[in-house]
């Protein structure tokens, strides 16, 4: 598996990259630079009305700009689950209308974190580590789905939790 980089949860708002907000701006200026003064000068008809010409100036200005966001999100998102940065981001360049995009987030992994025992990496629907057998989240005994550490049965089968034995870092949290 490749290395994942590392990114808090504290950083949460931090995933849109500011080259990534300074080509938004950038290309929604351009975009509205060439609505409202190149594309009226090449025009053989009467200019719809102003109404309209707000809206559509407006609606491609930021189209265009989310476009640049989603790109900027797409580069520190597929780190962090171990995915190919460079993959993902030609992919939206290439394939049009932002259906790349659509393709990253069906496709993409889950979050790669650490084992607070032994430091491996694993994936975040995991209920236990791989390499030590650390019980990393809470799940039930009888179809080890994951439950909350404060139900007292499972929701998917009725499963009583109490009769299964956690360990005593998940009672403290019940």
């Amino acid at each position: 598996m490749r290395n994942p980089e590392s990114i808090l949860t504290t950083e949460d708002e931090r995933m849109i990259p500011i080259w990534s907000m300074i080509l938004a701006s950038i290309a929604f200026v351009a975009i509205e630079y060439y609505f409202w003064f190149v594309a009226p000068l090449h025009r053989h008809h009467a200019p719809p009305a102003l109404g309209f010409r707000i809206y559509f100036n407006l609606s491609w200005g930021v189209m265009c700009a989310l476009y640049f966001l989603m790109i900027g999100y797409i580069s520190k998102d597929a780190p962090r689950r171990g995915m190919s940065t460079r993959f993902w981001m030609s992919i939206c360049f290439v394939v049009p209308a932002g259906i790349g995009a659509v393709l990253y987030f069906l496709l993409r992994a889950p979050e790669v974190t650490r084992c607070p025992s032994c430091g491996t990496q694993v994936l975040s629907d995991f209920h236990f580590c791989p390499q030590c057998n650390y019980q990393l989240t809470a799940s039930c005994g009888h179809c080890f789905r994951t439950v909350r550490p404060s139900d007292q049965y499972c929701t998917r089968c009725g499963h009583e939790l109490a009769s299964d034995q956690r360990p005593a870092r998940l009672s403290v949290l019940g």
